[in-house]
């Protein structure tokens, strides 16, 4: 994005409103830039503090993270997603285990948290595993037809081997610990668990890393979890 840029572009950019109702809100006063009420036609920078009266900004980032990093509920001593992202007033949707790593979706819109979790849905999640040794092709049919894992049966899901112990998984459920369950009924242990794509939402920055969605990405998730753009 290049700055200067008008005010209504900027709030439609930053998902506030379509330019409409932004020159609406501007016409009402409701707008204001570094403290002060802004005007149809002005532009903004990007060190510009931008406001609208009753309208939350929504923020939604990818962030890779870490092993070791917690996705919630931190004990004593450990590390938050949180603490390591930099980020501030945005929360992790969904887990990802202690001991995994990858793409997390963090945002303050909250609209968006049930319809992602939400088992009915069945958004795809992607991930590599790597396994303590060669995994049979036979397991990999196994994993795609469903293992009961203590009484429950999994979905159907997609596998395509990567390497002699290593595959991808693609889930459109989310049960808790559910890979490493999985690959413990057949006789495995994940060594490396990497979720690389949520959605339409690819991991694309290294580790500890994180960056906004683009207006189409944000466009798209909004539309996947029925929210009126």
């Amino acid at each position: 994005m290049e700055y200067p840029i008008r005010i209504n572009r900027f709030l439609l950019l930053k998902h506030y409103c379509s330019r409409r109702e932004a020159d609406r809100l501007i016409e009402q006063g409701k707008v204001t830039v570094n403290g002060e009420v802004a005007v149809l036609g002005q532009k903004v920078t990007e060190s510009d503090s931008v406001e609208v009266v009753g309208i939350k900004e929504y923020k939604y980032y990818i962030f890779n993270k870490p092993r070791g990093i917690v996705s919630h509920n931190p004990q004593d001593g450990e590390q938050s997603v949180e603490d390591v992202s930099g980020l501030e007033g945005v929360s992790p949707v969904g887990r990802l285990d202690k001991d995994s790593h990858g793409l997390m979706l963090l945002t303050n819109d909250g609209r968006i948290v049930n319809s992602i979790l939400n088992p009915e849905y069945s958004h795809e999640r992607e991930y590599e595993v790597v396994v303590d040794k060669n995994i049979k092709e036979s397991d990999l049919k196994k994993l795609t037809k469903g293992v009961d894992i203590e009484g429950y049966v999994t979905k159907e899901a997609k596998t395509e081997r990567l390497g002699e112990d290593s595959f991808s998984l693609i889930l459109t459920e989310g049960k808790k610990h559910q890979i490493r369950r999985m690959c413990a009924a057949l006789g495995y242990q994940v060594k490396n668990l990497k979720r690389v794509r949520m959605m339409h939402l690819k991991l694309d920055v290294e580790q500890g890393e994180n960056r906004s969605l683009s207006k189409e990405e944000v466009d798209s998730l909004l539309t996947l979890a029925g929210i009126p753009i």
